[in-house]
């Protein structure tokens, strides 16, 4: 998934100085971005008042949207860095291509991981014949130093594992809940899952005090931890939980995210994740230049240049505004 802003700005992110040791509820706002000529995503991470969660740095929520009529996801190719890219359905399908050769239908409650390691570029489109609607989420997760210019390799898993408790279905995405293990590679302390409420449920999930916690609202009206989460919204759950208590007004969608916190400090720009202003702009030459990212084949259409750089330096600092 990209990041299709064409006045990009550059997001600082990363270090341990404001994460909040103890349980908070913070709830944030999306902002609505246009993604390609037909979609429309609403963009949680970076946010003005938080921009990480764990290494979770990139959290996009889209839909649903009626696209029996309409082309759907179209994102043409472009390159990605420093990072692993999520892609998370409830409904409708996604075609993957990559410059390694990937070629990938991903279905409803499926996981397509992406990691760009030191470089890759992708594309994503609806089929042609598709379905009516689409929905989900794209989310990026920040690779630590050690392992940032690993080469780039994609994981399609159909089969991911789930926690279970009455009314409540937890299907692990990425890392490690009560004991359920994501087959997708990580490379941080990290959880995904994706939460299923059922009307009325009311429900306690276990969580690590040592992670931090967000949940996003997919569909339906849920409480966590007694506050309202209506879709397309995230709250900010803090550290120093061992576990959250859950409500169902009505058959409810949520996404887990969590994590240790992520200790570098990062420079986000556009689709990129780098540690210096250098490493950015060559990143941004390499992608113009034809060089190092390689070459998506098979899409319709033209690869996305990248937008100018800002004129300012870009420095790493800080996990908040």
């Amino acid at each position: 998934m990209s990041n299709l802003d064409r006045q990009a700005v550059p997001t600082v992110c990363g270090g341990r100085g404001f994460v909040v040791a103890e349980p908070v509820r913070e709830l944030l706002a999306p902002r609505k971005v246009r993604l390609g000529e037909s979609t429309e995503v609403r963009r949680l991470l970076p946010n003005l008042g938080r921009r990480m969660v764990g290494a979770w740095a990139f959290v996009d929520h889209y839909g649903p949207d009626d696209i029996a009529d309409e082309p759907g996801m179209q994102v043409p190719p472009h390159p990605h860095m420093g990072l692993q890219t999520v892609s998370w359905l409830h409904e409708g399908e996604v075609l993957h291509r990559d410059s390694l050769g990937s070629l990938q239908t991903i279905r409803p409650r499926e996981l397509g991981l992406m990691t760009s390691g030191r470089a890759i570029s992708h594309s994503e489109e609806s089929p042609e014949r598709h379905a009516a609607l689409l929905h989900g989420a794209q989310l990026w997760v920040a690779l630590p130093d050690a392992h940032r210019f690993t080469e780039p390799h994609f994981q399609h898993h159909s089969d991911l594992p789930e926690v279970t408790a009455p009314g409540l279905t937890a299907t692990v995405i990425l890392g490690d809940l009560d004991g359920a293990t994501s087959p997708g590679t990580a490379y941080t302390p990290i959880v995904g899952a994706d939460l299923s409420l059922t009307r009325g449920a009311r429900a306690r999930l276990p969580l690590d005090p040592d992670f931090e916690y967000a949940v996003l609202s997919m569909s339906g009206e849920a409480e966590v931890d007694g506050v309202p989460v209506l879709p397309g919204s995230m709250l900010y759950l803090g550290c120093g939980r061992t576990e959250l208590p859950l409500r169902a007004e009505s058959d409810a969608g949520l996404m887990l995210l969590g994590g240790e916190p992520f200790e570098e400090e990062l420079i986000m720009w556009w689709n990129f994740v780098g540690r210096t202003q250098d490493e950015i702009a060559r990143a941004r030459e390499d992608w113009m230049g034809g060089d190092r990212f390689g070459t998506v084949h098979g899409y319709d259409g033209p690869p996305i240049p990248a937008p100018a750089l800002p004129d300012v330096a870009l420095k790493p600092r800080g996990r908040v505004r």
